[in-house]
């Protein structure tokens, strides 16, 4: 298919329009990449300002003593204990409790 002398006029009269087009394109991307990065600034920038939430630090029952270390008063203790106990209601249904106890050595 050859290309007519009116479709060139036409054609070339349009490439300015097209050029425009294309370094707005180019334009409309760099402006989101700064808006991008203006807003990603924008939010670290709050993130430092804002007063950050204080780590949990447990139940409240801890004591500190002279050199600023933390002492348990004694809740992992008892933590531990019930944990212990749970464990060994668990064994104690699943074990028998005459079972190992005697020898037989009758024959």
């Amino acid at each position: 298919m050859a290309i007519a002398p009116i479709d060139l006029q036409t054609m070339f009269s349009q490439v300015d329009k097209v050029g425009k087009t294309q370094a707005a394109q180019k334009e409309g991307q760099a402006l989101q990449q700064a808006i991008q990065g203006a807003h990603m600034q924008r939010k670290a920038e709050e993130q430092i300002r804002q007063v950050n939430e204080a780590q949990n630090t447990g139940d409240g029952t801890d004591k500190v003593n002279d050199r600023g270390q933390r002492q348990n008063s004694g809740s992992k203790n008892e933590r531990e204990k019930k944990d212990q106990e749970k464990e060994e209601k668990k064994l104690s249904v699943l074990r028998d409790p005459s079972l190992g106890n005697k020898i037989d050595i009758s024959l």
